[in-house]
């Protein structure tokens, strides 16, 4: 341990080892499913120290980790016996509203984000939970309920200071190394660590119209479809989504119902607020809603609905697909299924695709998949280890049931550590030869391995 210490050297931030105050803490993940033990957790406060610490970490022979948000299900945030290079210190956010840029570290949460931007009536899409971090969401592309209309976070990134697996610190953006800059918009965590994100943001805010509405599972076999065909023509200011949940026990929802198999679809309109009521009025007169909390609100209101359903610490296991059309037999498939979770705490959410993400040239970004119209995470959750082998058994039946309507293609901050296969379909052939050309220049040895690997081209 002694050695350990003494490679980090004059470093800024604060070193845990097991048995120290905090270590504990500092190691847990949001799937209380991973529990690793790091040699090291270095707490960092600057990209100074991320370079200390990788290089630490490389003078030891020990494997590395990144923790920014924590909340991918993989737990990819901490290693068994290696350094966990740990951003959550690396709070800066600056916001130019002239501009319309932020300056966002490594170790903010979208939470955190929106909080900042909005000051200024300006948003960009992030996490559909308020903890996710902006680093892990923005590298594997950035999926989010604003989508629709102002493209994935990756799409928004106009600049990103790197920590490089030598120790360099660069800056990768459209003029200054674009082919980094490019593997980054989707590539994951492979090429570096990004230590600051440039973000162009976008008037929204700080009222809109948003919320839910609530509908019984019984009048899933028709309202599904109709969401479905609204979605279908929906402008871009029409984003959100669909979820299966279980009714929550609160006092708005009627107590014999709490609890029992239910669809929820989160609303927001990314316009004008007074525009929204009218945009979704046609979605609620065809099957009108049992509850229906929607109305003017703050953005950041909508964006932590999802909070309370999503605590940390229970057990996650989760898998996606892509899926070129959503015909009424693959729907009859997911509501006979969706509709009979094992967990209440499940949900299985169904997101409409096309917007401005559909209109971005495929090739511009690493993300492998921009023009299927539906995308599904299968999010399975659940507090008891006893019950593991069940909720796993039901996430991954689901799945399998709706394989036949899948494009082959998955969004991979929605699953788990499904094999290198998985990887490599995700970005198609093309794309993922490009990507292990670039690894090979930055990280040829694969330091950062501990996420949805894509090796080098030797490997």
């Amino acid at each position: 341990m002694t050695d350990i210490m003494g490679a980090f050297g004059a470093f800024g931030g604060t070193l845990l080892v097991d048995f120290d105050a905090g270590y504990d803490e500092a190691r847990a993940v949001f799937n209380g499913m991973i529990d690793r033990r790091p040699a090291m957790i270095a707490r960092c406060t600057s990209a100074g120290d991320v370079a200390t610490a990788l290089a630490a970490a490389r003078a030891q022979g020990l494997e590395v980790s990144i923790y920014g948000g924590g909340h991918g299900v993989t737990g990819a945030a901490v290693v068994d016996a290696g350094v966990c290079i740990d951003t959550r210190g690396m709070k800066g956010i600056t916001v130019d509203p002239a501009t319309k840029t932020a300056r966002v570290e490594a170790g903010c949460t979208w939470g955190e984000v929106d909080a900042a931007t909005q000051s200024h009536a300006l948003a960009v899409t992030g996490g559909r939970v308020s903890g996710t971090g902006v680093a892990g969401l923005a590298l594997g592309s950035g999926s989010g309920w604003l989508e629709r209309k102002f493209g994935f976070v990756c799409d928004n990134l106009v600049a990103a200071e790197v920590v490089t697996a030598d120790g360099r610190q660069v800056t990768a953006s459209s003029s200054e190394n674009p082919e980094l800059f490019w593997g980054l918009r989707g590539g994951g965590g492979n090429f570096g660590v990004v230590t600051a994100f440039h973000l162009q943001l976008h008037d929204l805010g700080p009222m809109v119209y948003g919320g839910m509405l609530m509908y019984p599972a019984e009048v899933a076999s028709s309202f599904v479809p109709a969401y479905r065909d609204f979605m279908q023509s929906a402008p871009d200011e029409v984003c959100g989504g669909l979820a299966f949940i279980s009714a929550p026990p609160e006092e708005f929802v009627p107590e014999p119902v709490r609890g029992r198999p239910a669809i929820v679809v989160l609303v927001l309109y990314a316009g004008p607020a007074a525009e929204g009521e009218p945009a979704f009025r046609a979605l609620r007169e065809e099957v009108p809603p049992a509850i229906d909390l929607t109305g003017e609100m703050p953005y950041v209101a909508v964006q932590q609905l999802l909070d309370p359903p999503n605590p940390k610490g229970m057990r996650n296991y989760w898998t996606a697909d892509f899926y070129d059309s959503m015909p009424d037999d693959a729907l009859e498939v997911l509501v006979a299924k969706a509709t009979s979770p094992v967990s209440p705490m499940s949900q299985m959410i169904l997101v409409p695709g096309g917007g401005a993400v559909a209109r971005v040239d495929e090739e511009a970004t690493a993300f492998g998949q921009r023009r299927a119209p539906w995308n599904i995470h299968y999010l399975s959750m659940w507090p008891d280890p006893a019950d593991d082998e069940r909720n796993i058994a039901y996430t991954r039946d689901i799945s399998s049931a709706m394989k036949p309507w899948s494009t082959g293609r998955v969004y991979l901050n929605f699953i788990g550590d499904e094999g290198p296969g998985r990887v490599e379909a995700a970005f198609g052939p093309d794309k993922y030869k490009r990507l292990q050309v670039l690894k090979d220049e930055w990280d040829p040895t694969n330091v950062f391995r501990h996420n949805q690997n894509i090796p080098p081209s030797g490997s």
